[in-house]
């Protein structure tokens, strides 16, 4: 079988069967230290915090981290602080002129600007880890705690969670240094995947006993559930081709007019952004109910009420707006159309029937407005279609959240985005790809 001959043809490259052993390693590493409960806290005494997290807001941020939300573990904020420092940094790079030049100084400006994503990582893990704690005094009864001394507890569990957030960002890292690459995605989709049998299991259960629909609906949500996944793959794999012609370069350096080499191609995807507009979005949600949370004032409860149910109606509608809004944002700041077309400006390269420079540059902009549209539309889509499969289908809210949403999307992202890196060593090596499309498309940089 040609999936069988793949496999072994992975093995035979040293380089990337190292980098696979060592991601596996460190992702065993993290998801061990997701089932370590923090000092000083009884692991029998959780049941009722494994209950504030079945659903809601909570439930989703538990999936995120795997579980480790719910254990009291050493993880319990996962990587998601990172996540917020780099939207924070990503956004500030808009604004402030030193981050902006940072970003243009190539690799130095980039490591720069990962040293203040840490620091700031830091910092919000020092603000979520003291409101992590009051959270377990409030839900949690008095005996799960085996310090006695409330102060000592909370500042050791604090400093405990701040590292283990720092060590979680530092195991990504190592991941995308050492391994295959994507490092922080992949811990958030490890993360997701270990919540997938266990949500599974309680709606197939669900199902089958009393009068759930039995086993046609089991069936009928497995399609229904294959369906999304092969329209997530569809929405990250689409892509527009650009074609691209090139004067031919006469021996005194200049170009021969109307003689042209081969046509290549500029592939401007559907989805640029991937699922970072997803995430983006998702970690603002969390910021309307915690705010109003501050509050006693009927509106305030009305709106924490409002936005800690992830499958309201409201919740569904600014995600899904703030999806669309961030998909235009990020490709606007990850697709320099402007670059492009001074590239094949340089290189002798133009669009037919239209003028290099600032005309290509207009153009070339016009399409990702035209592509992004209906791309952002599609992924919000998908991003809601959780709240409809529990309305419309009834589905258990933690199998629910699989039915495309973030879960999903990021899913499929991060495997597709692997995928293509060990297609690329594969390909490398002289040997067949994963992906069919992988040795035949042609990008111009």
């Amino acid at each position: 079988m040609k999936f069988i001959d793949t496999i072994k043809n992975i093995w035979k490259i040293e380089e990337l069967k190292n980098r696979i052993l060592v991601t596996l390693g460190l992702l065993l590493v993290y998801r061990f230290g997701a089932q370590v409960v923090l000092p000083g806290v009884d692991a029998s005494q959780l049941a009722s915090l494994a209950s504030q997290t079945d659903q809601g807001i909570l439930g989703l941020l538990n999936a995120f981290t795997g579980g480790a939300f719910s254990n009291a573990s050493i993880f319990a904020l996962g990587i998601m602080p990172y996540i917020s420092a780099s939207i924070v940094v990503q956004l500030m790079g808009i604004a402030i002129p030193y981050l902006q030049k940072l970003q243009k100084e190539g690799e130095s400006g980039r490591k720069k600007i990962n040293q203040i994503t840490r620091w700031l990582t830091i910092a919000i893990t020092l603000v979520q880890g003291p409101g992590y704690i009051y959270n377990l005094f409030s839900i949690l009864p008095p005996e799960a705690f085996v310090i006695s001394n409330q102060t000592v507890f909370v500042v050791s569990s604090v400093i405990i969670i701040s590292t283990g957030c720092i060590f979680a960002m530092w195991l990504g890292e190592k991941i995308t240094d050492k391994g295959i690459g994507n490092g922080i995605s992949l811990l958030i989709m490890v993360g997701i995947i270990a919540t997938l049998p266990q949500s599974f299991v309680q709606n197939f259960v669900s199902r089958v006993s009393g009068d759930g629909g039995g086993m046609i609906m089991v069936l009928i949500e497995l399609v229904i559930w294959f369906v999304i996944i092969l329209a997530s793959v569809l929405l990250v794999m689409a892509v527009r081709q650009i074609p691209v012609q090139y004067a031919r370069r006469t021996a005194g350096g200049g170009y021969e007019k109307n003689v042209f080499g081969s046509r290549q191609y500029i592939p401007l995807k559907l989805n640029a952004s991937g699922v970072m507009p997803i995430i983006f979005a998702q970690a603002i949600m969390f910021v309307p109910s915690a705010v109003a949370g501050l509050s006693d004032s009927d509106m305030s409860q009305s709106i924490k009420a409002a936005f800690s149910d992830i499958f309201g109606l409201w919740y569904n509608v600014v995600f899904a707006l703030l999806i669309i809004v961030f998909t235009f944002f990020y490709t606007a700041i990850t697709v320099p159309t402007n670059k492009m077309a001074d590239d094949l400006k340089r290189s002798g390269g133009f669009i037919p029937g239209i003028r290099p420079g600032s005309e290509t540059s207009e153009y070339l902009d016009r399409i990702m407005s035209q592509i992004t549209l209906p791309g952002s539309v599609f992924l919000a889509l998908i991003a809601v279609f959780p709240a409809i499969a529990v309305k419309l289908l009834n589905v258990q809210q933690g199998w629910a959240l699989f039915f495309g949403g973030t879960s999903l999307l990021i899913m499929v992202g991060v495997a597709i985005d692997t995928m293509q890196q060990v297609n690329s060593y594969l390909l490398n090596r002289h040997y067949d790809g994963l992906m069919k499309s992988g040795k035949n498309r042609k990008a111009v940089a």
